[in-house]
C-alpha cells in the first residue's frame, strides 16, 4: 500500500554513513518498497568510488604524527593494508564524531573469510575517545554474547585492533542506511506499510535485547540503522553513545534532537525507553518520508510534541531538572520565537491543553482518497502502535515486548 500523505517538508541532508555505487533498474527493486504513484522515477546519479591499486609503501609509512589529521581522526589512503596486511582499504564510507569509517577487502586470515568485505571504525586519536571506542567494543562483546545466533539485529563487531595509534573495531558489511533507502524508494511519500512493518519487528527485536542487557542505545534514528543488500534485514548499528541503563546523568542533549526523548530535554529522569521514543520518531519517518518532529531548539521541540501529544503532566514538569526553564508556575509553556521584525527571540506563553494535529489527523489519507477497509485497519493499527511508541510520559511508553505483541507486527489486523 502506498502513503498518500503530501505534507510539505524535506528531509534534512544528512552525512551519509554508507554509500552505493551503483544505482539499480526500477525493476530490480524489491516490491516491497513500491509506492504507489504515477511518476515516472528520474534515475539519480550515483558518485562512483574508483578502486586504486594499493599506494606504494613510501606513502604508508608516514609519520605516526601525519597519520590523524588536526582534530585526531585518521587520515586514509586508498590501497592502503592494516593489522599487518589483513585488510586492504578500497573506500572511505565518511566519519561521525567519534571516528571515521572505511570498507576493506579481508586479504589474510580463515580460508572463509579471504575476499570478504568488512567495516572498518577507526576510532579518533584522542584519550576520551580511544575510551568511548573500549566502551564501545565491551558493550558490543555484551550483546553479541547475549544474541550468539544473530538473531537480535545488532550489528556484529568481529574484531578490534590498534593501527597507528588509532583503535580500529571491525564490524560485518552492511549496504544502505534507512535515511538513504527512504530517500531513494519512497522520496517524501515514504516506503509502503509491510516495508515498515517489517522493519519495526526487526528494531522491536534490537531494543528488547538492549533491555534485556540494561543498555540505552541513546542514538537511535534512520542514519544508524543499516540495511543489507536486498534491503530485508536491518541491523542497530552506531553504539557510539551507548550506555549502561544506571548511567543516566542528566543531559539536555543526549540522542540526535529529531529524535530526542521529551525526559531528556526537561532534565526528568531517563531510562531506556527514551530509546522507544526515538523509534516511534523513525518508523513515522520511514511511512511518511517526513521527520515527525524537526524542531530547531530543545524548546520547539517540546513545542512540537506537545502540538501532538497535548501537554504534559505536571508531576513530571515538577520532578524536571529544567522544567522551570520551559514552564512557569501555572503551567504555560514558554515558547522561544524569533521576532518577525526584529528578528530577536521573544518569549511567548502557550497554554496546550489537547493537541492541534495529532497522529490519526496527519496520517490519515483525506477522505476523497477512500482506503479499504482492510487498509484503514492496518493504518489504524499503525497509528495506535506509534501512538504508544510517543507517550510523553515515559513510563506509560511501550516495552519491546508489548511492542512485538502489538497488532501491527503481529499481522493480526
Amino acid at each position: 500500500m502506498g502513503n498518500g500523505n503530501n505534507r510539505r517538508g524535506e528531509v534534512e541532508d544528512v552525512e551519509m554513513v554508507v554509500e552505493e555505487v551503483e544505482d539499480e533498474e526500477e525493476e530490480d527493486i524489491d516490491d516491497m518498497f513500491a509506492v504507489v504513484s504515477t511518476e515516472k522515477k528520474k534515475k539519480k546519479k550515483v558518485k562512483k568510488v574508483k578502486k586504486i591499486a594499493p599506494a606504494a609503501p613510501a606513502l604508508i609509512t608516514t609519520t605516526l604524527d601525519s597519520a590523524s589529521d588536526p582534530e585526531g581522526y585518521y587520515q586514509v589512503i586508498l590501497g592502503e593494508q592494516l593489522d599487518g596486511g589483513r585488510y586492504q582499504v578500497f573506500s572511505s564510507l565518511g566519519k561521525g564524531m567519534f571516528a571515521n569509517v572505511v570498507k576493506a577487502r579481508v586479504l589474510s586470515g580463515e580460508a572463509n573469510e579471504v575476499g570478504k568485505e568488512v567495516a572498518i571504525k577507526i576510532i579518533r586519536c584522542q584519550e576520551s575517545m580511544y575510551r568511548a571506542g573500549q566502551k564501545e567494543t565491551q558493550i558490543l562483546h555484551k550483546l553479541k554474547q547475549a544474541d550468539p545466533e544473530d538473531k537480535k539485529h545488532i550489528v556484529r563487531l568481529e574484531r578490534t585492533f590498534e593501527h597507528r595509534g588509532h583503535l580500529c573495531l571491525v564490524f560485518e558489511s552492511l549496504s544502505m542506511n534507512l535515511r538513504d533507502v527512504v530517500k531513494r524508494f519512497g522520496k517524501d511519500v515514504g516506503l509502503n506499510i509491510r516495508a515498515v512493518r517489517a522493519y519495526a519487528h526487526q528494531l522491536f527485536l534490537a531494543l528488547g535485547l538492549l533491555k534485556k542487557c540494561n543498555i540505552m542505545h541513546a542514538d537511535i534514528k534512520p542514519d544508524n540503522i543499516l540495511v543489507n543488500e536486498q534491503k530485508t534485514v536491518l541491523k542497530l548499528c552506531d553504539l557510539g553513545s551507548a550506555s549502561d541503563a544506571s548511567e543516566n546523568d542528566i543531559t539536555p542533549y543526549l540522542v540526535s534532537r529529531f529524535y530526542r526523548a521529551p525526559e531528556i530535554i526537561i532534565g526528568y529522569p531517563y531510562d531506556p525507553s527514551l530509546d522507544m521514543w526515538s523509534i516511534g520518531c523513525t518508523l513515522y519517518e520511514l511511512y511518511t518520508g517526513k521527520i515527525l518532529f524537526p524542531g530547531r531548539s530543545n524548546n520547539h521541540m517540546l513545542l512540537l510534541m506537545m502540538e501532538l501529544k497535548g501537554r504534559f503532566n505536571s508531576k513530571i514538569i515538577k520532578k524536571a531538572k529544567f522544567g522551570d526553564m520551559y514552564f512557569d508556575d501555572l503551567g504555560a509553556f514558554q515558547s522561544v520565537e524569533k521576532d518577525r521584525v526584529t528578528g530577536a527571540d521573544v518569549v511567548r506563553q502557550v497554554h496546550i491543553t489537547k493537541p492541534s494535529r495529532d497522529l490519526r489527523a496527519r496520517l490519515m489519507p483525506p477522505a476523497s482518497a477512500k482506503l479499504k477497509d482492510d487498509e484503514a485497519k492496518v493504518l489504524m493499527s499503525f497509528i495506535d502502535l506509534l501512538d504508544r511508541c510517543l507517550a510523553l510520559d515515559p513510563a506509560k511508553r511501550l516495552t519491546p515486548k508489548d511492542a512485538l505483541l502489538h497488532p501491527f507486527i503481529r499481522g493480526s489486523v
